[in-house]
């Protein structure tokens, strides 16, 4: 099974500041572990709401916001990509996640299952899954599904 395990921004993160040096250090580890353990199938930090834009939907308008916004508490730091045999397994590797804040400012990161073809039961034909499978194949090799 494939997990995003997603960091979520705090107001430092938001503000541009960078983590210091040993917290560098230790998350590098952090990711040394996955990696030896062959899970890790991609770890990114994302930049600052600031820089980035929403797109909102609503039938055919689309309304184009740019950043920053203004609540942390639901943006994105960060992520990983991995691979896992089960929820409790990522639950366990991810308890040891080195992620540090500021005094009197908790965080949390989050495990989401990502969906795969057996997922979806009959309504995803055959025909669909070897149009995914074509897709994938022309993917980044850290992408594709298992």
């Amino acid at each position: 099974m494939r997990f995003m395990v997603i960091t979520k921004a705090t107001a430092a993160s938001e503000s541009g500041v960078m983590p210091a040096t040993e917290d560098f250090e230790t998350m590098g580890k952090f990711i040394e572990e996955l990696v030896g353990a062959g899970v890790l199938l991609a770890a990114e930090g994302v930049a600052p709401s600031g820089t980035g834009a929403r797109i909102y939907f609503d039938g055919e308008k689309k309304t184009v916001v740019d950043g920053p916004f203004t609540e942390t508490k639901e943006l994105i730091a960060g992520f990983y990509l991995v691979e896992m045999k089960s929820m409790e397994e990522c639950v366990e590797w991810f308890k040891r996640c080195p992620i540090t804040t500021a005094p009197g400012e908790p965080t949390n990161i989050e495990i989401r299952k990502l969906y795969s073809g057996e997922d979806f039961g009959e309504e995803f034909t055959a025909e669909q899954r070897e149009a995914v499978a074509r897709r994938e194949e022309k993917a980044d090799p850290a992408y594709r599904s298992a």
